[in-house]
Order: C-alpha cells, then structure tokens, then sequence
C-alpha cells in the first residue's frame, strides 16, 4: 500500500502532456521576443541618458512568459502585471530604506508584496522577482530610490503590455481576456447541494415530476459534458467534434477541466468560410507570423456558468437574454461537470406546465 502511494505521489511530477501546436509555440515565442524587444529599446531611448536606469529588470522576462506563453492566465492580465508590479515595487523599495538586513529584508518584502497583491486582487508571480529587485539590486537600484518604482518598473511594464495587446491582436489572438462571469454563485446562493440525480440524454424528465421547479437544482437537473474540448485543441478538430455531437457550442476547458470558454459554430465556421481574398491573406500571413489555429483563439469572451448548486429557476433568465442553448455547470473548484440544456428545460416545463394547465381546466370542463 505505502508503495502504490509513493508512485501516485510520483506521477505527480511528470509533465502535463497538454501543449500548443508548433505554430502556437512559435508564435508565443516570438510575441516574447518582440514584446522584450521593443521594451528594451523604448527603456533606451527614452531614458538612456540617464546612466542610472537599468534598460531591462530581470522580472520583465518571467512577465514576458505569461502574457506571451500564457496569456489565458488570469496571473497574465493587464491589471495583474501593472497592479502588481506597482505595489511590489513600492514594498521593495520601502524595505530596502527600513530594514537594513538584507535577507530580512528581501523576506519581508516578497511577504508583504503577496500580501498587497492579494489585497488588490493583482497577482502576478513575477512582482515577487520585482520586490527582491528593489532590495538585493545593488548600489544603482538604491540610488534610484522610490523613482525605481516610476523607471524601470511602472514605465517597462506598460511598454510590455502594449506590445503584448498589440502582438495578440495582429495575430488574431484574444487578449486581454474577460473576467470570469457566472449567472450565479454558490456563495451567493447558498443553496445546500442535493444528492446528484442526473437527467442524462435519452431519460425522462417525467421522473422529476415530484419535485416542484423551485426546488430543482443545476445538479439534479445536468447533462453529462463529454463534448468539452481543450483550450489547445485545433479549429478543425474542434468543427469535427461539433459536428459529431450535434450541438452548437463546446465547452472548453484547460488542463486541470476548468471552465476557461466556449466555443460555437459561428466562431469556428468563420475561419471556413471566408472568401478568396481574405484565404489568400491568411495565407501569406501564415508564412510569416504564424496565425494561431487553436480553440483559443476563437472562443467566446467569458462564458455564463453557473455552479452545480444554483437552482434551475435562475436559469430560465439566463437562456431568455443570451439566446444560449446549454449552459455550462461547475463544481467547487470551477471543474466542469455538466451543462443545462434548454431543450431539457423546456420538455420539463411543457410537461409539467402542460399538466398544471389541464388540472386546472378541468373544473370548468365539469361546470359545463
């Protein structure tokens, strides 16, 4: 038993077979060296002069990791690279002046710049290498005191943020990417979760008949998800998964089945049916810069989702204003369990509604 427990434990070292396509990995690495590129020399340019500002900080490239290489990362947002950098700056900066120490002080300031991230929900792993910065920098970082802060930290941050907004976009890739959006939340609702009851494909919703709509939750009410695809899958392996399930969406999720999007048809019939001209430039611009092909690219911005908890009424709102035809279920950990289908909520409410509506007519059949 000890011995099958260390082998599972093992297995949790080997890498995750997840993995972009090389034309995806030669974009993102290029994007990082653009992204570097330009930062370097508009650092130069603008502040070269100077002699005391640093034309690259090291953090800048564990930066340049996530918004090139893992732009979908809520770590590699806009507000997470500025707003951490900025405030672990600060803290570094301010430690380095009180704490005389130097290992005291670089402890103090990456536990503080974590703290100040959380704080500002700006979480960005490389702002923690920015607060060792400002106080294991040496003389010329000490010197610049709180304009470290400003230049280099504050401007070069930008300047990578612009080229990786603009990068992203040339390629056709979607970023920044939007904030998680969910119909309800569990915390929210607070609505204590019921003994699963799947209504699967090919069941009779007629079996839920005892309980009213009201009580029913996401959970009880489910479809299995086993048309969810990864966010590195190909357009064209994806359109084929569409097309053999029969549904207009998919779900897409990441390596450890997160919700991260979905995808429809619309989104992966654009890149198939375009005209002459707009295949011809495709195809040039795919020699050149190689234009990304993955459900990435082309998924939905945000995704409605709701977790397993939230009651089946509150979903009658959802498919009225976003014309949706399934809506995607979660569990504690944002895992993908299920989706909703309207098709099913629609049987259910016609049978059940339909019912209602005879019980009460009877009477005046009878007064007649």
């Amino acid at each position: 038993m000890p011995r099958l427990a260390l082998h599972d434990w093992l297995t949790n070292f080997i890498p995750h077979p997840g993995a972009p396509e090389w034309r995806e990995r030669v974009r993102r690495a290029g994007g990082a060296l653009l992204g570097i590129a330009f930062t370097g020399i508009a650092t130069h340019l603008l502040f070269g002069s100077a002699g005391d500002i640093p034309m690259l900080v090291a953090p800048m490239g564990a930066s340049a990791v996530l918004l090139f290489g893992a732009s979908e990362s809520p770590l590699a947002q806009p507000w997470s690279i500025v707003g951490g950098n900025l405030v672990s700056a600060l803290v570094g900066v301010a430690c380095a002046q009180w704490i005389s120490t130097p290992v005291l002080s670089a402890a103090v300031a990456v536990a503080l710049a974590i703290s100040a991230m959380f704080l500002c929900r700006c979480v960005h792993p490389p702002s923690g290498a920015v607060a060792l910065t400002a106080v294991l920098g040496g003389p010329a970082v000490h010197a610049l005191g709180y304009r470290f802060v400003a230049v280099p930290i504050v401007f070069q941050s930008f300047a990578l943020l612009s080229a990786a907004l603009v990068f992203h976009a040339l390629t056709g890739h979607r970023y920044p990417r939007a904030a998680w959006r969910s119909a309800a939340q569990a915390s929210a609702s607070g609505a204590p979760v019921r003994p699963a009851q799947q209504l699967n494909a090919g069941d009779d919703p007629q079996r839920l008949s005892s309980d009213a709509f009201d009580a029913l939750t996401c959970e009880e009410f489910m479809s299995s998800a086993d048309h969810a695809v990864p966010f590195t899958m190909g357009r064209h392996a994806a359109w084929e998964t569409l097309r053999r399930h029969g549904v207009h969406a998919l779900p897409v999720v990441d390596g450890a089945h997160r919700l991260v999007g979905t995808v429809t048809h619309h989104e992966l019939a654009n890149g198939r049916r375009a005209g002459f001209a707009r295949r011809l430039w495709r195809g040039l611009w795919r020699k050149t810069v190689q234009v990304e092909e993955t459900v990435e690219a082309v998924m939905a911005s945000g995704v409605q989702a709701v977790h397993r908890a939230t009651p089946l009424a509150h979903l009658a709102s959802i498919f009225a204003d976003h014309a949706c035809y399934e809506i995607p279920v979660f569990d504690d950990a944002r895992r993908l369990i299920g989706v909703v289908k309207h098709s099913d909520m629609i049987r259910w409410l016609h049978q059940h509604a339909g019912a209602a509506y005879r019980d009460a007519a009877r009477p005046l059949a009878d007064a007649r």
